[in-house]
């Protein structure tokens, strides 16, 4: 084996790394650049068997649980210890992008290529893992396989969902040939990595090429249902009238005062609106509109939300208007582990990439393994924040400073 003393010039091939990121790429390509590879479908099973043929190129070991989650090992010195584990997902989106999770996968594979080709033996064992069903484009939950692995949700949950045509997760995993023989969760992690596109324009904007994620973002959504009385827009006086949209704007506009308010980690958003009759000479009667209320604690978030339901009750008394404010859904807020943060930290310093901290506004697999194992995330930038796009993209300079990152933090935890 390699002698290590030079760990700190260690990195990896950018050019291959970024030549894996364009071959799986072309597994459901779209006309406007980027990917189409829905999960369970033939597509997803083409993307799979690729990835899976590259990690056994490289001699890793793979094991595939019940819900489809693959998992491709590297053996360590001492097998015993729990894997230092990475990894994303490759399905996407109807209308996703090149790097949107499959960047964290092959970012391990290539983890796995760099350390091969310099001989290095870890003490822990490296994993590569992915995860089935993270976008949920074409089955709910979402996150689905990370989530029955950390055992949020069954099996059975999981395998009875069905798509817009009546096909069920089971049937599905089945047809492809991707139903494992191991429980999920039946697999110790002792920590776990995972990189990725920002899916923001944060780092971008701030010119930096590592963002150390501190965690992921508290989410509320609400349904609120603002009712007054439809009526005639010429006979009704102004001050007679009982606008349902009126009062539902006032309480719009105050979703994204508070989360002003709550800075730099408030999120608020309106990004669905019914109005009844929705009648262009009929003042509205009816109005029902989303809320999305997110920040960095859960306790943060909750103040969100009661400053909202607070002023939609002042606004309903002073109208005389009738607002309902329902929760929706909610997802905690997830705080990563110091000791993985500190790994990233360490690594884009060492490295002499800029960097800084960073937090999540989307969901990831991460955020179930923070529940399991010390985890933590490594973001990019992607140009202009774009993602869930075709036109999403990443510099092939950012794509190999992140994996660049995740190596050494990865043999920080594993030991060499």
């Amino acid at each position: 084996m390699t002698n290590t003393t030079n760990i700190d010039n260690f990195r990896i091939n950018g050019d291959r790394l970024w030549d894996s990121l364009m071959e799986l790429a072309k597994i459901g390509a779209t006309a406007k650049g980027g990917v189409c590879r829905l999960t369970l479908t033939d597509l997803d099973k083409q993307g799979r068997d690729l990835v899976l043929g590259w990690a056994r190129e490289a001699g890793m070991e793979i094991t595939i649980d019940k819900i489809g989650n693959g998992f491709m090992r590297r053996k360590g010195r001492n097998n015993a210890l729990p894997p230092i584990m990475t990894g994303s997902h490759i399905d996407t989106q109807p209308t996703g992008g090149k790097f949107d999770g499959n960047y964290g996968v092959l970012a391990g594979i290539e983890v796995v290529r760099t350390l091969n080709d310099l001989g290095i033996e870890t003490e822990a064992p490296i994993e590569v893992a992915f995860w089935t069903n993270e976008e949920g484009s074409r089955f709910v939950p979402v996150m689905m396989g990370s989530g029955v692995f950390a055992k949020a949700f069954t099996l059975e949950t999981a395998y009875a969902a069905k798509d817009t045509e009546g096909k069920s997760v089971g049937d599905e995993l089945q047809r492809i040939g991707y139903v494992g023989e191991q429980e999920p969760g039946d697999h110790p992690i002792g920590a776990y990595f995972e990189t990725h596109i920002e899916q923001g324009p944060v780092l971008e904007d701030a010119g930096v090429t590592i963002g150390v994620v501190q965690g992921v973002l508290g989410i509320r959504w609400f349904d609120c249902t603002v009712t007054g009385m439809e009526a005639h827009a010429g006979p009704t006086p102004m001050a007679l009238r009982k606008d349902a949209m009126q009062v539902a704007a006032r309480i719009m506009q105050e979703v994204v005062a508070c989360a002003m308010r709550h800075q730099p980690h408030g999120r608020g958003t309106v990004g669905m609106v019914h109005v009844f009759p929705n009648s262009r000479n009929v003042i509205p009667g009816r109005v029902k509109f989303s809320i999305d209320l997110r920040n960095g604690t859960d306790a943060q978030v909750d103040q969100m939300a009661d400053e909202v339901k607070a002023f939609a009750a002042k606004v309903a008394s002073e109208s005389g208007l009738d607002v309902k404010i329902e929760l929706v859904s909610s997802y905690p807020a997830q705080a990563f582990h110091e000791d993985c943060k500190g790994a990233v930290a360490r690594a884009a310093q060492k490295l002499g990439y800029s960097n800084m901290p960073a937090v999540s506004g989307a969901g990831h697999d991460a955020v179930y393994m923070a529940k399991l194992a010390p985890s933590g995330m490594i973001f990019i930038p992607c140009k202009d924040g774009i993602s869930h796009n075709e036109i999403e993209s990443a510099e092939k300079e950012h794509i190999t400073a992140g994996c660049n990152v995740l190596l050494h933090a990865m043999l920080e935890r594993a030991g060499t």
